[in-house]
């Protein structure tokens, strides 16, 4: 896959699950939050990303 899917699915899926869990917890917080919280997921999934490929490359095997 492009990388640029890649972004735009984490992406969606990231605005969807900010604003799923924000309404579950916090129903009276604002757009700021909601975005904030997306921009948080997609942070945690490169930097899952990135130790995982510096993990594989350590271990020898290279990535895709």
């Amino acid at each position: 896959m492009n990388r640029l899917y890649i972004f735009l699915i984490r992406f969606f899926l990231a605005a969807f699950f900010a604003v799923l869990i924000t309404r579950f917890f916090y129903p009276d917080a604002g757009v700021v939050f909601i975005g904030g919280l997306g921009v948080i997921m997609i942070s945690l999934a490169y930097l899952s990303e990135y130790f995982r490929s510096r993990r594989k490359k350590a271990k020898g095997v290279q990535s895709r």
